[in-house]
């Protein structure tokens, strides 16, 4: 034990170097130099990216400082240990928030990519299976939203189908704060879903499909031409439950981009306005993500985290019945607190998916196996 808590110990003193809160501190104080300079505010495009820095600054000493604490308060259990005071259950308590801690620092470090801070636009659609893969697209939303809800962002659906008695046939809704794109980059692809099926009488076993594709939500600075000519525009009566509103307005709005054949609606809002205005923004998001996607057409086939979006390659499987596990079939990460995970922890599996991107190394493959 005491060897381990040696090792442990070795690590966390590594923490310093990783956070360099000198540099920090000493890049801060030049932006607080010339945030103070007359004529700052002139150019608001230059200070508002000086402002971002100084945040980011901001935050990351902030870490640095908590982190410079906990590891202060191990160091002097681990001193402790090493006397021979009894202290072994509270090292392993405080470790564990430590490792815990540090898991969503490294999280935040590993995003990559030029939208990785970008809020998202996601959208979720049922496989083959009726009511049963309708059920499950509706359980996934609900697990996003509740993610999204544990880690402050803001959701606001724009479109939802409803599905044939139960479900939902497709949503799509925003994740609007920062890094809700290249958090939920782990999430694209098909997710598969075993369970005793509720709508079944006779309580078989049934499995279900359901596909979830994220795009960043883009700058308006952003230049993305859209010819009048490329579009068909469609307006209808809003679907949903109840209200005058939804049976005598034409207020939803759906267009299609004739070259790409991409396909957006918006239906939230009573004004038809406001409906084309989202429908437009959600589009300018999905034809930016389709030009990039087209430009790393050759790099993606030597990535094998990139596997074609079909129902038969699933990314993540949920088991429910006849035992209860949640596995990644990529990062090989399998949990078995069903219910927390399909009530938003999904921190687990996008930390072990940023890791295994950026490294190739699978879940657990770090494991101290020394007794």
């Amino acid at each position: 034990m005491i060897a381990s808590i040696n090792r442990s110990a070795s690590k966390l003193k590594l923490c310093g170097a990783i956070f360099d809160p000198a540099a920090k501190r000493k890049r801060f104080e030049e932006l607080e130099v010339q945030i103070a300079q007359p004529g700052f505010w002139n150019s608001q495009e230059a200070s508002q990216k000086i402002m971002q820095e100084r945040k980011r600054l901001e935050e990351a000493i902030a870490t640095s400082v908590s982190v410079a604490g906990m590891t202060d308060d191990l160091d002097t259990l681990f001193e402790l240990a090493r006397e021979g005071e009894p202290v072994v259950g509270d090292i392993e308590r405080d470790l564990r928030k430590f490792a815990q801690h540090i898991d969503q620092l490294e999280t935040g470090m590993l995003l990559s990519g030029e939208n990785a801070d970008k809020s998202a636009i996601m959208t979720i659609h049922p496989g083959a299976g009726g009511t049963e893969s309708q059920d499950w697209a509706e359980m996934m939303a609900r697990m996003y939203y509740r993610w999204a809800e544990r880690h402050g962002f803001q959701i606001e659906e724009t479109d939802r189908q409803a599905g044939d008695g139960a479900g939902i046939k497709s949503v799509t809704f925003e994740v609007n704060g920062e890094n809700a794109y290249g958090l939920l980059q782990s999430e694209i692809g098909v997710h598969r879903l075993v369970r005793i099926s509720p709508f079944d009488a006779a309580g078989r076993r049934h499995t279900s499909f359901a596909s979830a594709f994220v795009f960043p939500q883009i700058d308006d600075d952003i230049v993305i031409d859209i010819k009048p000519d490329d579009l068909k525009i469609d307006v209808f009566r809003a679907s949903g439950a109840g209200g005058q509103h939804v049976n005598r307005t034409e207020s939803a709005v759906r267009f299609t981009h004739l070259p790409t054949g991409i396909v957006v609606q918006c239906q939230n809002e009573r004004s038809q306005h406001k409906n084309r205005a989202t429908a437009l923004k959600i589009l300018r998001s999905r034809l930016y993500e389709h030009e990039m996607e087209k430009r790393r057409a050759e790099e993606r086939k030597l990535e094998a985290s990139k596997s074609d979006i079909n129902f038969g390659s699933q990314i993540r499987n949920y088991v429910l019945a006849p035992y209860r596990q949640v596995k990644d079939l990529r990062t090989k990460l399998a949990l078995s607190d069903t219910d927390k995970i399909l009530d938003g922890d999904l921190d687990a599996f996008i930390h072990a998916y940023l890791v295994w991107k950026k490294t190739g190394k699978l879940a657990g493959d770090d494991k101290d196996t020394d007794d």
